[in-house]
């Protein structure tokens, strides 16, 4: 896609949603970072139901680990591969008490080093919590970097090194969230909505998914 084109892109999303959010429910940073973590291979709305409950009684470090392993899968046994979750959630909470002060580091190469924490859910904490222009490649992303021609590439390393190189200044902060959103509620895996798609005449994918027809109403 030519600069001008990408510059176009991401100024149409950010006219239509000019404070994009991510959409999983957090109170402070270290709530995003469970979050996150607990997001992995699920649903932000499944993630959302869990964790209401959990977050409206663990606000910090120490009160996980004072809340317990077995205690975690009690709120979160609804999201899959809850077990395994659950184990690095207290690990990461008991690692961020010794050696943090009970603080999630505003560091990407500290945040990969916790349980549970890769390169992508340490991407997402360092923009939503810290406004790092950092580009967390999810499933949405990688699929809309390679089927809109913005960013294509054959790894999720490919995907987030193309945003970086070339994402424009304006839109570096919010890029993230408007990808992720763009591709989870218009350019769909299965169906993209291309008819709906505010850049569709900026994108390669071809041929463009037309408008379902009308259902007739019987007489």
């Amino acid at each position: 896609m030519k600069k001008a084109d990408i510059f176009e892109f991401y100024r149409r999303l950010a006219e239509l949603n000019p404070s994009p959010e991510t959409e999983l429910e957090f109170g402070n940073t270290y709530q995003l970072l469970v979050a996150v973590v607990l997001s992995a291979q699920a649903t932000d709305v499944g993630v959302n139901k869990a964790t209401r409950r959990l977050f409206q009684e663990v606000k910090t470090p120490q009160q996980m680990v004072d809340l317990g392993e077995d205690g975690l899968k009690q709120h979160i046994k609804t999201i899959g591969l809850f077990n395994g979750k659950a184990k690095n959630v207290i690990a990461l909470s008991e690692i961020l008490v010794r050696d943090h002060g009970g603080e999630v580091p505003a560091d990407r190469d500290t945040l990969v080093e916790l349980p549970g924490v890769g390169r992508k859910t340490a991407n997402v904490v360092m923009n939503c919590a810290f406004g790092a222009e950092t580009f967390a490649v999810d499933t949405h992303i990688f699929r809309v970097g390679n089927r809109t021609g913005l960013a294509p590439g054959k790894t999720v390393l490919a995907v987030e090194k193309k945003l970086d190189k070339e994402t424009p200044g304006p839109f570096r902060v919010g890029a993230h969230h408007w990808l992720i959103l763009h591709g989870r509620y218009i350019c769909k895996a299965r169906t993209p909505e291309c008819w709906r798609c505010p850049v569709d005449d900026l994108c390669r994918y071809k041929p463009k998914t037309p408008a379902p027809k009308a259902k007739k109403i019987a007489a």
